[in-house]
């Protein structure tokens, strides 16, 4: 059983169609999304994905917003 960089079995790989799927709901699950990492906290009131803007300030996503703009478990490009 080969594992890829980030740790998946080739069984294990998401499939492609995970940038219209519903996002993961496992806390500190790390995704992707329009070239930056997002992670998912979970604590007091609702989940939610945490990465930053373009500019390096903290951006707080829901995971309707992660799902509207595309995501992936592997980085693009």
């Amino acid at each position: 059983m080969s594992t890829d960089t980030d740790g998946y079995t080739a069984s294990q790989s998401p499939s492609p169609d995970t940038r219209t799927a519903e996002p993961p709901a496992i806390p500190c699950t790390v995704v992707w999304s329009q070239g930056r990492p997002y992670v998912l906290e979970a604590g007091r009131g609702k989940p939610r994905w945490m990465g930053t803007d373009y500019r390096g300030r903290p951006l707080a996503l829901t995971s309707a917003d992660l799902r509207r703009r595309g995501w992936s478990y592997r980085r693009a490009g």
